[in-house]
């Protein structure tokens, strides 16, 4: 820890709450191990720094100072832009003013030891850091599977499996198994070449890195990880699932909501509860928002629903349920705007989790052997969704374009009562096989004390004050 004293890692999220979460809890990691962290962030989506005290925040402007002009970031104009759009424009706005604050934070008594920034950012990240002499590692904030198919984009264009024809959905990949033509991690988007050109400069920014941060563990994704390892040629850290290396840190302030929820999930029966959260970017419209609601109360059992504000398209929060339907369901059923996923996850009451499968998502589902619905929604969730299902078996699919209240029912039954094909048993042994890499001589415990001596070993930039 000593060697540690006076060494920085500067962090570069991207702004969306699936990729800043994992980047805090691997600062939190880096932070345990004795490193300073400065956080750079996006004045876009701005987080709270008061609830991480340990880290230096510094935003990160996209106007100029004195600029009148109406900011291409603002709410009114970001609200409506499709993902691609909007990872562009992030990309375009942050690209000078990143080179800037990090060249900024040259100075002081620490040395910075590297840059760590996440993948999507691409080569820009690269060339700011060679500028001030700081190494560069990655951090991928999803799965292994997917990065792989990400990769082989140029392959699979080539190949005509992009872009995506309706006619093939069901057609598998040949290269890429057990991966279906449905599978592929694209976006809805009026620019796929955009799409296929944020995905080059993230695979490629990647390989010129100087390491790739990975929130997964060998047990999960041993082949795949073998896969990307041989396409990319950089050292390869897997030491997650990261939010289960802070385990030892003190517990987060409860909300007046947080006791409510665990309050009504200690009421219920062990196991049979149904968790649902559907991420923090996908929106539904109301019609598929009510089958969900009567699926659910047509199953039988009792369920959990975090649902956010404008969740459904054109309405502020639950204005589209019938007339007395909240009331007539009592403690049965509770809807919130928000959780404490990993505590609900932990919860004894809790018996399936019904989920877009974003990798944070199925990573945590995963530590606390909960089975899963999947109803993926866009890019890496329906690879996510295809090997939680066809490879690990610890869920059941249940895709969008069957979302009706009878098929919802159908497979809420058949993930609670188990059928007797062995879905829970094989969600525990994934779960143990999770604790068996983080105990002190697992592969992901090996991987952290390999990434530290890795960080500490870059020729760093030594900053005189």
């Amino acid at each position: 820890m000593e060697e540690r004293k006076g060494k920085r890692i500067i962090m570069f999220p991207l702004p969306f709450p699936g990729h800043f979460n994992p980047m805090i809890q691997l600062a939190g990691i880096f932070h345990h191990r004795g490193f300073s962290v400065t956080i750079l962030h996006t004045s876009f989506n701005l987080p709270d720094p008061s609830l991480h005290p340990h880290f230096t925040f510094r935003t990160i402007p996209h106007n100029k100072e004195g600029e009148e002009e109406e900011d291409p970031l603002s709410k009114s104009k970001t609200s409506s832009m499709d993902l691609v759009a909007l990872i562009r424009l992030l990309k375009q706005s942050y690209a000078e003013p990143f080179r800037q604050s990090l060249a900024a934070e040259v100075g002081g008594e620490e040395t910075v030891c590297c840059l760590v920034s996440d993948a999507i950012w691409g080569k820009n990240t690269e060339v700011a850091a060679e500028e001030i002499g700081v190494g560069r590692m990655v951090l991928r904030t999803g799965g292994a599977a997917s990065f792989c198919a990400f990769a082989a984009f140029p392959l699979l264009k080539d190949k005509g499996y992009l872009p995506i024809q309706d006619s093939r959905l069901e057609e598998l990949v040949t290269e890429l198994p057990p991966l279906k033509i449905k599978d592929l991690p694209v976006i809805e988007t009026n620019e796929p070449e955009e799409l296929y050109g944020i995905v080059n400069d993230m695979v490629e920014g990647a390989k010129i890195s100087s390491g790739i941060i990975w929130n997964t563990f060998e047990d999960l994704e041993r082949l795949s990880l073998m896969d990307c390892s041989s396409k990319l040629q950089v050292p390869f850290f897997h030491i997650g699932p990261f939010h289960k290396h802070n385990d030892d840190l003190p517990p987060k302030t409860k909300s007046k909501e947080d006791y409510e929820i665990t309050d009504w999930l200690n009421k219920q029966d062990s196991q049979s509860v149904v968790y649902a959260s559907f991420g923090s970017l996908a929106a539904i419209e109301e019609t598929e928002f009510l089958e969900i609601a009567w699926g659910l109360i047509n199953s039988e059992r009792p369920f959990l629903w975090v649902v956010r504000p404008r969740f459904v398209r054109g309405t502020e929060w639950l204005e589209s349920l019938p007339c007395g339907f909240i009331e007539n369901i009592g403690h049965k059923g509770k809807f919130v705007k928000w959780v404490n996923q990993l505590e609900v996850l932990a919860h004894p009451a809790v018996g399936a989790f019904w989920t877009h499968c974003g990798w944070n998502s199925t990573l945590e589902s995963i530590c606390e052997g909960v089975p899963m619905i999947c109803t993926p929604c866009f890019t890496d969730q329906h690879v996510n969704a295809r090997y939680i299902v066809d490879v690990w078996q610890v869920g059941m699919v249940l895709e969008r374009s069957n979302m009706n209240r009878k098929e919802i029912e159908k497979v809420v039954r058949s993930v609670m009562m188990d059928k007797g094909d062995g879905l829970r048993e094989r969600c525990l042994k994934l779960k143990e096989r999770a604790d068996v890499c983080l105990s002190k001589d697992g592969s992901s415990s090996k991987c952290l004390d390999e990434l530290v001596s890795h960080v500490l070993s870059f020729d760093s930039y030594a900053f005189a004050s």
